[in-house]
């Protein structure tokens, strides 16, 4: 199984990016699919996720309203369209996957699946 996040870069604030994850090894459609991110010095957090249908989407906080989550079952990958961005966003970027449950995991480690990161970083 294989997670390859991509999109990442440096950004003004204000700006624009979106990231995606390829997912390859599984099948994609039987995954809930998380966005999380670590800053330096700070816990991972998670960012938004979706169930694996795409229905539902949860965000932390600081991100609603700017950040979107999005999934194309059909290309196997997942979006987080981040709007507005603001130098507290600059961060690694990580995605993962878990087997479809009853709610979306909230922490990292509880995703089967992990994928390496992308560096984010949001200049003022």
């Amino acid at each position: 199984v294989q997670l390859q996040a991509s999109g990442g870069g440096l950004v003004q604030a204000g700006g624009s990016l979106r990231l995606s994850c390829a997912v390859s090894g599984l099948t994609f459609s039987y995954y809930d699919m998380g966005w999380f991110r670590q800053a330096p010095g700070k816990d991972r957090e998670l960012v938004a996720a979706t169930t694996w249908s795409g229905s539902s989407a949860v965000y932390a906080d600081s991100v609603k309203g700017r950040f979107t989550i999005a999934r194309d079952n059909r290309k196997n990958t997942v979006y987080l369209q981040m709007n507005t961005l603001k130098p507290e966003d600059t961060a690694v970027y990580y995605c993962a996957a878990d087997y479809r449950r009853s709610g979306v995991r909230q922490r990292f480690d509880e995703y089967e699946y992990r994928g390496r990161g992308t560096q984010v970083t949001v200049s003022s």
